[in-house]
């Protein structure tokens, strides 16, 4: 069997890995020039994601990525500083290897190609899908220097605007916006606050939601979550990097004195907003011999913690379906059987606690913080809290048995 996988982010070098590994050929195809080392700010790798690294032999890459460090505790903050409570997710409790950290994106990805490389994958740069055709006997992808390549199956890890998806399913929902707009970035300017060692500090202000974390190394890593709820992505773009840096920081005069220094520390590229979607869910992850996985079939909200994660999990069980149950298309749709319910579950819990941070109203601010928050603190304490997501293991080398 042979398989091209399009998109080298984060779910398509290892998707490819696992299906190596599974002793089918396979290609990773992407849009960019390269593997994108200045995209994007930090994310989050919770255990059950960094298990299926480990299995596939991708774990120490990742963890020997620039800017990867640990992060187990939340510390929750209100605008003022006060504390509002703390969340150690467990995950120093398990064998080593396995603690939550947070990591570059671009750093993650061209790690991850680097490490796909080694295992056998061929990962083709500047090779940008314009269609693909499922023939019925094979997959043929059209790219848009005229190339061509054909294969028994075709898998889309190509983001949340999915070109792959479009192919599969032309009247799917289109992604979402969820009324966030997302900066973030890194500094390295000396003198600035630091939290404790694995520890993050997220601050629920009164107009937007803030959060930074310290490196070791002194670096400061942070994001800003703003409400911004008509998205006109031409006024976006008009506006330039100075001035989001002087928006950020008008939203949160008065309040941490952290933040400030933080923010005008930080140069100013870092301050381009970029709009933040979901995907609905989709009638269709599979069709055919093509299939989808991590944001291309369902984007995760960010307050979910478990993007990336995800798509490591899609990655290695629809390698372990192409593998073990008979034809592409019968293996596809495993794959989405036995995916969708959890994928579905957390995307459910994440869109509750994202919408937290749409609240902007002085008394709405007032009841977040002083009683929903609490509240939500009191029943993660009390309840399996994280365990349900962390716990999961997805064993690459078990056999796919019959999914109803």
């Amino acid at each position: 069997m042979r398989a091209i996988v399009i998109g080298s982010g984060i779910g398509g070098p290892v998707a490819a890995t696992a299906l190596r590994r599974a002793g089918i050929d396979v290609s990773v195809h992407e849009a960019h020039a390269g593997p994108g080392t200045t995209l994007g700010a930090q994310l989050n790798l919770a255990p059950n994601g960094l298990a299926v690294l480990r299995t596939l032999g991708l774990l120490e890459a990742v963890l020997a990525a620039p800017g990867t460090i640990p992060n187990s505790t939340i510390d929750f903050r209100s605008g003022t500083g006060r504390r509002l409570g703390a969340i150690d997710d467990g995950s120093t409790a398990l064998e080593e290897g396995l603690q939550s950290v947070s990591v570059r994106r671009g750093e993650l990805q061209a790690a991850l190609a680097r490490a796909a490389t080694g295992h056998g994958v061929t990962v083709e740069y500047g090779r940008r899908l314009v269609r693909h055709t499922d023939t019925g006997a094979s997959v043929v992808a059209e790219f848009e220097d005229g190339s061509t390549e054909e294969a028994d199956v075709l898998i889309g890890a190509d983001g949340i605007h999915s070109r792959v998806r479009r192919g599969i399913d032309p009247s799917a929902p289109a992604p979402v916006y969820t009324g966030l707009l997302d900066q973030g970035g890194w500094t390295t300017a000396p003198g600035l606050p630091t939290t404790p060692p694995s520890t993050s500090r997220l601050v629920w202000g009164r107009r937007a939601f803030f959060g930074y974390q310290s490196a070791p190394d002194g670096t400061v890593y942070w994001f800003v979550n703003t409400p911004h709820r008509d998205l006109d992505e031409s006024t976006l773009r008009s506006r330039d990097a100075a001035w989001w840096k002087r928006s950020a920081l008008d939203l949160f005069t008065g309040q941490m004195p952290e933040i400030t220094a933080i923010l005008e520390a930080s140069e100013e590229h870092w301050f381009a907003p970029r709009a933040v979607h979901t995907v609905p869910t989709l009638p269709h992850w599979v069709r055919g011999r093509v299939g989808l996985l991590g944001d291309a079939a369902h984007a995760l909200p960010n307050s979910s913690g478990q993007g990336a994660s995800m798509a490591l999990e899609d990655a290695a069980t629809l390698a372990a379906c192409l593998r073990d149950v008979a034809g592409p298309e019968a293996a596809l749709a495993a794959y989405e059987r036995l995916r969708r319910p959890r994928v579905e579950r957390i995307i459910a819990e994440g869109t509750q606690r994202g919408d937290l941070k749409l609240i902007t109203n002085p008394v709405g601010v007032f009841l977040r913080d002083r009683v929903l928050l609490p509240l939500v603190f009191r029943m993660v304490a009390r309840t399996e809290g994280h365990s349900w997501i962390f716990d999961h293991r997805v064993d690459v080398d078990a056999r796919v048995g019959p999914v109803s």
